[in-house]
């Protein structure tokens, strides 16, 4: 039996405990997860793809069940997501639903990555209600606007969003 790879892609800019949650739960699903840190230029990202892979990476090397901290690696993406997905060998598209206004996006995504490669299948996890309304943005704007965002991201996260917009 060949094993169920994963790819949970994103910005991640920055990476807040809400993707965490979904990265880790995947792991449910999924034998190996790579969590696909897309270059995203015309998202224009405060942190550079490398900067968000290294932070994502730190964060899953502070998980303490270290079986499954060997089941997920951080890789960097240019370009169409089913490529990165075709030349690894990767069959399972993980997405993260915040709210309903999520899925009208989320599923459109699915429809054209689904046309590109009929071979890719789109699993959607719904954010637990502690993380459901964390978003990257609002994280941004909170710092932004001199707030913590402690219970949205990590400790080592604030301090480079801090250095990053103040």
């Amino acid at each position: 039996m060949s094993k169920k790879i994963g790819v949970f892609p994103g910005t991640f800019d920055p990476m807040t405990y809400g993707h965490l949650d979904i990265a880790i739960r995947a792991l449910n699903i999924v034998d190996e997860l790579i969590i696909g840190v897309a270059m995203s230029n015309r998202k224009s990202p405060i942190f550079s793809a490398t900067e968000r892979a290294l932070m994502i990476q730190h964060q899953i090397d502070k998980i303490h069940f270290d079986k499954n901290k060997k089941r997920i690696s951080v890789e960097i993406f240019d370009g169409l997501l089913v490529n990165f997905m075709k030349e690894r060998g990767v069959k399972i598209n993980v997405r993260g639903l915040r709210a309903s206004s999520d899925f009208a996006y989320e599923f459109q995504m699915h429809c054209v990555n689904h046309k590109l490669d009929n071979t890719i299948e789109t699993i959607f996890l719904t954010s637990l209600e502690k993380s459901q309304f964390i978003s990257s943005s609002f994280v941004k704007e909170v710092v932004t606007l001199g707030g913590s965002v402690a219970n949205f991201v990590s400790h080592e996260i604030e301090i480079a969003l801090k250095a990053k917009l103040l």
